[in-house]
C-alpha cells in the first residue's frame, strides 16, 4: 500500500547562494494512513523547517516531499497544522474561531449542517461552557484547543503538530497530551507530532524518530516502534519497565548524536573588558554581562540524569 506521505533525499539549507547553512540533509520518512508519529529533536535542529515541508509552507532544495504520490506543491486543507502560537482571531468567539474553518471547507453544506459541525468539535475539545467566549477570556490550555478543534474541523487527513503543547505550564500540557492522544484513538487521523520532550514522544505516538543534528545538517534517526498498549496512563507509565527501557534508548540516541557533532573548542577565548573612558564614565563593565541562567528543557534534563547517573 503506498504511504499517504513520503518525504526522499530532502535537504534544506537557507541563507545566501554563497553562505548556505543547510538545516535539513537526506531526510527520508514514510508514513502511512492512520500513524501517529513524533518527531523529537533539540531545539533550533529543524524540526520546524521539517514540519513546514511537509505543510508546503517550504520547497525542498533536493529531494522530494510527496502526498499519495504526488509532489507537495503548496499548503492545502488536506494537510492541517496547529502552531505552537494559538493563531486565534481575538475578535472571535470559540465558536466563530472554529466556524471560520468549516464555513471556508464545506461551503456547499446547509447552515444548520455547518452549526452542527462546529458543535460538535467545540464539544470534542470539551470547550462548550466557553463556546461564547473571545480568547482573551480563555486559558492558554483552552485556546490550544481551539486551535486543535479548528484544525480537525477542516478535516485534515493529516494533523500536523508543531511543538503546540510547549508553551503551556505541566499540569495542562499532560491534559492535553492524553485529550489529542484520545481524539486520534476515535478518529485515527494521521498524526505527525513535533516534540523536544521524550515523555511526550512516547507517551502519545505509535513511533518516534530521533531528528539527529550533525555538522552538515540534521538527519532522521531509527526509529523507535512503541508497542505499548493504549490507553496510558501516566502512573502506570512511571512504573513501567517498557517505557524506562525507551526512554534511555531515546535519551542516549539523542545525547550521543549530540556530543559528536559538537566541535571540540582546544582554546579558551576571552573578552577585555571595556571601559568607556571617552565619556567620562567611571563604571567598568564588561561586553558580555553574566547571563541569567537559561531554563534547561526536558531533553536537556534527561540528558544530565543519564550523564549523572
Amino acid at each position: 500500500m503506498r504511504p499517504i506521505l513520503e518525504l526522499s533525499g530532502v535537504s534544506k539549507a537557507f541563507g545566501r547562494p554563497n553562505e548556505r547553512n543547510t538545516v535539513l540533509r537526506d531526510i527520508d520518512l514514510s508514513i502511512e494512513e492512520g500513524d501517529f508519529v513524533s518527531i523529537i529533536g533539540y531545539s533550533g535542529s529543524g524540526k520546524s523547517t521539517l514540519i513546514n515541508l511537509v505543510a508546503g509552507l517550504l520547497k525542498p532544495d533536493t529531494g522530494s516531499a510527496k502526498m499519495d504520490g504526488e509532489i507537495i506543491r503548496g499548503p492545502g486543507p488536506e494537510r492541517g497544522i496547529v502552531f505552537q502560537n494559538y493563531s486565534l482571531l481575538p475578535w472571535l468567539t470559540v465558536t466563530e474561531n472554529i466556524r471560520l474553518a468549516v464555513d471556508q471547507i464545506f461551503p456547499d453544506l446547509s447552515e444548520r449542517d455547518r452549526a452542527a459541525r462546529t458543535g460538535d468539535y467545540v464539544d470534542m475539545v470539551k470547550l462548550t461552557p466557553a463556546a461564547a467566549k473571545y480568547p482573551r477570556e480563555l486559558s492558554g490550555g483552552m485556546r490550544q484547543r481551539v486551535s486543535v478543534a479548528r484544525t480537525l474541523a477542516a478535516n485534515p487527513r493529516i494533523l500536523l503538530l508543531d511543538e503546540p503543547l510547549s508553551a503551556l505550564d505541566a499540569l495542562t500540557r499532560a491534559t492535553l497530551q492524553d485529550e489529542i492522544a484520545d481524539i486520534w484513538e476515535k478518529n485515527r487521523t494521521t498524526v505527525i507530532w513535533i516534540t523536544n520532550d521524550p515523555d511526550e514522544a512516547l507517551l502519545v505516538a505509535n513511533r518516534v524518530i530521533p531528528l539527529l543534528p550533525g555538522a552538515e545538517g540534521a538527519t532522521l534517526g531509527p526509529e523507535i516502534a512503541v508497542s505499548i498498549p493504549r490507553p496510558r496512563f501516566r502512573r502506570e507509565m512511571a512504573k513501567s519497565v517498557e517505557f524506562a527501557e525507551l526512554k534511555l534508548r531515546l535519551v542516549t540516541t539523542l545525547l550521543d548524536a549530540k556530543r559528536d557533532s559538537t566541535p571540540t573548542l582546544t582554546k579558551k577565548l576571552s573578552i577585555p573588558d571595556l571601559l568607556p573612558e571617552d565619556l567620562g564614565v567611571k563604571r567598568v563593565f564588561t561586553l558580555f554581562d553574566k547571563p541569567k541562567p537559561r531554563r534547561r528543557s526536558r531533553l536537556e534534563r534527561e540528558e544530565i540524569k543519564i550523564e549523572a547517573s
